[in-house]
């Protein structure tokens, strides 16, 4: 028994000597190979740095707001209360023709909301006017060092490409796109262009928690983010208000319609009817009177039509102002003060440790790799010698 524990002890012992010759042995590589991890941290500290000067400027302005439905409290009562305690979302069921929400991003990337919004009128440091976010991306903006250098060594086969593309096709593209039914979008290659770099630059936060949402926009210059972001938040409230109000709208427009026939109908009656009085005052024929009558029972009867038309329009009115939702702003849209990117120091830091990694991979592969070569080398004489 003894002699067993003493074995187990011994094994043990042996083990721990194993891990730390090991230990001692990485240290020992790294030790000789710090001359290559010091040297790749500067490198990548430097290409860090020189990222960090020549990335270009962006402010971001972020507005908050509350979208609260015009029809009161949920029609779930308490059991909303409980599901959210639960974790459960019941918002949906309780609404009707509301938009949730969790759709709101959906609205922001879509075509008509983006061609739209690429009509809003900046304020650009050096311009005499406001110019479109159009204008400012294809006529004004140019890219920094670092864009023209990507621009020509990652993006210089899609500028081939393109290149080669729009001299066998001509214009014939923008043609057929503007050539086609006002029924369908249709975008042109330099607005798909635009609408990249607006979804790159505006973006949506929806908070189901506490029911916020954030949405923020970034641009070269302060003013303009701040004009960017006023601009899709009302684009993003009125498509919301649109959708919420089509049923009512839609309804309200058809009551008009008919107000306006019955209304041309009730005037055309009234004033038959005045000039038949005015022409037999003094006639008291049985023919006289039974057109008298039927042009007074004609008369009423479109005086009720109208009448009672006129009192669906305002009630269709005050249904289509009830329906219409209300935004609370928590926070409205500012002049951002200070840059959101680039973050020099952040930037810089990250490079200097992805460095440091780098730098640490290559002397233990590098180590791996003459181990591999030798012991393929010692194999190779152990089946020379067999041979």
């Amino acid at each position: 028994m003894k002699e067993i524990q003493e074995s187990k002890h011994t094994e043990t012992t042996s083990a721990n000597r194993e891990d730390e010759i090991d230990l001692i042995q990485l240290a020992k590589t790294l030790w000789n190979g710090r001359r290559t991890v010091i040297r790749t941290t500067l490198i990548f500290m430097v290409l860090g740095l020189f990222i960090a000067i020549f990335s270009a400027k962006e402010y971001t302005a972020t507005t908050t707001m509350v979208p609260q439905s015009a029809e009161g409290g949920s029609k779930l009562g308490g059991l909303g209360g409980l599901a959210a305690m639960a974790g459960i979302n019941l918002g949906s069921m309780g609404g009707g023709s509301s938009i949730p929400p969790t759709l709101y991003p959906k609205i922001i990337k879509s075509i008509s909301f983006q061609k739209e919004l690429m009509q809003t009128l900046l304020s650009i440091e050096g311009q005499s006017g406001e110019v479109t976010f159009a204008d400012y991306y294809l006529e004004i903006k140019k890219p920094g060092l670092l864009g023209y250098i990507k621009k020509y060594s990652i993006g210089l086969p899609g500028l081939i490409i393109g290149a080669t593309i729009k001299a066998i096709k001509g214009n014939s593209t923008d043609a057929t796109l503007a050539s086609s039914s006002d029924e369908i979008l249709s975008i042109s290659m330099e607005e798909k262009q635009l609408i990249e770099i607006l979804t790159a630059q505006l973006s949506l936060e929806v908070n189901d928690k506490d029911g916020y949402v954030s949405l923020s926009a970034c641009m070269p210059e302060a003013k303009a983010a701040a004009q960017l972001a006023k601009k899709a938040q009302k684009l993003l409230q009125q498509a919301i208000i649109d959708f919420k109000i089509q049923k009512a709208k839609d309804q309200l427009d058809f009551v008009e319609e008919r107000f306006a026939e019955k209304e041309a109908v009730f005037n055309a009656v009234q004033v038959k009817l005045a000039r038949f009085r005015d022409q037999n005052k003094n006639v008291s024929s049985a023919v006289a009177q039974t057109q008298l009558e039927r042009l007074q029972s004609d008369f009423s009867m479109a005086s009720s039509v109208y009448t009672e038309l006129a009192k669906q329009l305002e009630t269709q009115k005050i249904q289509v102002k009830e329906d219409t939702p209300v935004f609370t702003i928590i926070e409205p849209v500012s002049i951002p003060l200070e840059k959101s990117k680039p973050r020099r120091t952040i930037i810089l830091v990250i490079w200097t440790f992805l460095g440091g990694i780098v730098g640490v991979g290559m002397v233990f592969g590098k180590e791996f790799f003459v181990s591999i070569k030798d012991k393929w080398k010692e194999e190779g004489v152990n089946s020379t010698n067999e041979s």
